[in-house]
C-alpha cells in the first residue's frame, strides 16, 4: 500500500523516495499483491480492530491498495472512499470491488472539501510520504468535527535484521528512510489533532530464504532498501544468506520486522 512523498518541506526524512518510484513499484506489483503481502494484511487487519464493528457515515481508506481493508470498513456500515498514488493498486481495487469508489490521489493533497470524512483510514501506507506535516493537516481537513483518524504507520526500527545481517556480511548499509515515532506526533501535534492512543508494535515476518526476504521487501515498497538489495551479485547474497542463518535459529524461518505505531487522532 502506498502513497506519495512529493514536495518535501519541513526535513521529515533524509532521502525521501520518489513519488513516481513508489507508485511504479506498486503499480507493478497490484495483480499479485494481495497473495504475497501476508504482514501488511496482518498489520491491516490489526488497525481494522482498533475500530468499531459497526460504522457509520462517510469514511476515507488513504493507501487503500488493492482495496481490501476498504472493503472491510463498507462491510461495516459506512460509506468508503479508497484512494492510493499507485494506478494499477487503483485499477485492482476497483475490479475487485466495483461497488466502492476507488480514485489515484496523493495523501499530501487530498482531492476532497473541507470536513468530507466521518473517519480517515490507513495502513502501512504514509511512512513514504515525504511532508509529514501535509499528512497530517490534510487529515485535519477533510475530517468532520469529532471524526476520527485510525493510521497505522511503519517507522524507524524496522528491518534491522537485515540491516544487521549485511554490516555482518560486509555489505553496504542500506538507507531505509523511515521518519520515528516523535516526527509523526510532532506533526499531529502541529494540527488540532489530538493524538489520543499511540501503540508501537513489532511485527515479525518469516521468510525461508535470504531470497524470499528480499522479494518480500520490494512488496513493501520500501525503494532504497529494495534498489541496493536488487544490485546484490550471487556472492553477496551467500555472504548474506550465511550471516542471516548465523543470527537467527527460529524454526519458523528468518525474521524481518516491521516496527508499527498505531496511531488514534481526534479532531
Amino acid at each position: 500500500m502506498t502513497m506519495s512523498q512529493a514536495a518535501y518541506q519541513h526535513a521529515d526524512i533524509d532521502k525521501p523516495i520518489a513519488s513516481a518510484d513508489v507508485a511504479k513499484n506498486f503499480s507493478r506489483s497490484a495483480t499479485t499483491y494481495d497473495d504475497v503481502a501476508q504482514i501488511q494484511n496482518q498489520i491491516g487487519e490489526a488497525a481494522l480492530g482498533h475500530l468499531p464493528q459497526l460504522l457509520s457515515g462517510n469514511g476515507l481508506d488513504i493507501g487503500a491498495g488493492t482495496g481490501r481493508h476498504t472493503q472491510a470498513l463498507n462491510s461495516r456500515g459506512a460509506s468508503v472512499q479508497g484512494v492510493d498514488l499507485a494506478k494499477g493498486m487503483v485499477d485492482q481495487a476497483q475490479s475487485l470491488y466495483p461497488e466502492i469508489s476507488f480514485s489515484v490521489a496523493d495523501a499530501q493533497s487530498l482531492p476532497f472539501s473541507d470536513s468530507s470524512f466521518a473517519f480517515v483510514f490507513s495502513s502501512m501506507a504514509l511512512q513514504w510520504c515525504a511532508n509529514l506535516h501535509a499528512v497530517a493537516r490534510e487529515v485535519e481537513r477533510v475530517l468532520v468535527a469529532g471524526g476520527v483518524a485510525e493510521l497505522a504507520i511503519m517507522v524507524d526500527g524496522s528491518f534491522t535484521e537485515l540491516h544487521k545481517a549485511r554490516a555482518l556480511a560486509s555489505l553496504d548499509k542500506v538507507d531505509t528512510p523511515l521518519p520515528n515515532l516523535q516526527r509523526w506526533i510532532s506533526a499531529f501535534q502541529s494540527t488540532n489533532l489530538r493524538v489520543s492512543r499511540v501503540i508501537t508494535k513489532d511485527y515479525v515476518d518469516y521468510h525461508p530464504s535470504v531470497l524470499s526476504l528480499l522479494r518480500s521487501i520490494k512488496h513493501a515498497g520500501a525503494g532504497a532498501t529494495r534498489q541496493q538489495n536488487a544490485s546484490l551479485s550471487k556472492r553477496d547474497l551467500k555472504k548474506l544468506t550465511m550471516a542471516y542463518q548465523g543470527m537467527s535459529d527460529s524454526p519458523k524461518g528468518l525474521p524481518l520486522t516491521y516496527k508499527v505505531s498505531h496511531f488514534r487522532l481526534e479532531k
